[in-house]
């Protein structure tokens, strides 16, 4: 089963959140499937989030596509996000 994690920082998470579940057909169609939202406890705009991925390759397609980036900058998202693609035995 592979995974893939994200970790960004966002301006505004009552802003961010919204955007980011408007978005969930375009992560569907890249084969992830949601599966924890975690915020920081020091900080609740230090977003973590995790994702079952169907295909590995069609994964890191959709995390660097430009349509991510693009909600990513519009739902002020702080940064370069840290994208870690994990498998597990």
């Amino acid at each position: 089963m592979a995974h893939m994690l994200i970790r960004h920082k966002v301006q505004d998470f009552g802003k961010w959140k919204p955007a980011y579940d408007v978005h969930q057909p375009a992560r569907a169609a890249a084969g992830l499937k949601d599966l924890r939202l975690w915020r920081n406890a020091d900080d609740p705009n230090d977003i973590f989030l995790l994702f079952e991925a169907a295909d590995v390759a069609k994964a890191k397609a959709f995390a660097a596509s430009a349509d991510l980036k693009e909600k990513m900058t519009s739902a002020g998202v702080i940064g370069q996000p840290e994208i870690f693609f994990l498998s597990g035995d």
